[in-house]
């Protein structure tokens, strides 16, 4: 497997998990935390590979995301 199929899974992989976190703390289905996760600046930043964020621990992205981007909730 090579350097980008490995960085797509990793990516897709640390969405996963980011978005299941959402669910279970915010106690929302998996839906609704789908939908604010790809909503969100942190989903474009992962995408785009911004500062190697992508890097980073789901639960602290997670974390971020709800204390810096209130509104979507």
């Amino acid at each position: 497997m090579d350097k980008e199929n490995l960085n797509f899974l990793y990516k897709q992989n640390l969405e996963k998990n980011i978005i299941g976190y959402l669910s279970e703390k915010k106690k929302i289905d998996l839906r609704k935390a789908m939908d604010i996760y790809y909503k969100s600046k942190l989903s474009e930043q992962i995408s785009n590979g911004i500062l190697g964020i992508e890097n980073m621990d789901y639960k602290y992205l997670a974390e971020d995301l709800m204390e810096n981007e209130r509104e979507l909730f």
